[in-house]
């Protein structure tokens, strides 16, 4: 029986056949491989442009000063758009549900978010993360379209545009949202 060092390398070079003997005769590697086991997620991968700016939406410090003067359309979205700061950090610490991030920042325009860029002190690029989640979201979307043509990002649309539950009748709206306690 081998022992120390010897079972190491033992061990080592039968991996290392494995490793071989796969490549060479198994399926799919590298980006097929990634879409293999992502695309049912709705995770598409990214180009390496895109893996390049990823360091810069991750600067945020959750300093807060993005959210300023955003009460108005954090009231507006119903829901949708909890603050920019939020977004961004959901945005850029893992990758986000793009579809949820992208109807998030439809509730805020171009010129705000080049204002948001010139007050953070970290310098983080918040059209160009707009943009990255956006075409992601359009990405995602493709994957995750069904054969009637239904895709994630339709359907929040959709949820989007469904009136809440206050504006029903009382008595639906008591069902549906409960007061808390």
């Amino acid at each position: 029986m081998l022992s120390g060092r010897a079972l190491a390398l033992a061990v080592l070079a039968w991996s290392l056949l494995k490793v071989v003997v796969r490549r060479l005769f198994d399926g799919p590697s590298g980006l097929a491989l990634f879409r293999e086991n992502y695309d049912a997620d709705g995770l598409p991968p990214l180009s390496p442009a895109e893996r390049a700016a990823l360091p810069g939406f991750s600067r945020c410090i959750a300093c807060g000063r993005c959210d300023l003067g955003e009460a108005e359309r954090i009231a507006a979205s119903r829901g949708a758009y909890p603050g920019l700061m939020t977004v961004v950090l959901a945005s850029s610490r893992s990758m986000p549900d793009f579809d949820a991030a992208a109807l998030a920042l439809a509730h805020v325009p171009e010129e705000v978010l080049a204002e948001k860029e010139q007050a953070c002190p970290t310098g983080v690029p918040f059209r160009e993360l707009a943009r990255f989640v956006r075409s992601n979201a359009r990405a995602q979307a493709a994957l995750s379209a069904d054969g009637a043509g239904n895709a994630p990002a339709e359907l929040a649309l959709v949820a989007a545009v469904i009136p809440p539950a206050a504006a029903l009748d009382p008595s639906s709206a008591d069902r549906a949202a409960p007061e808390a306690t």
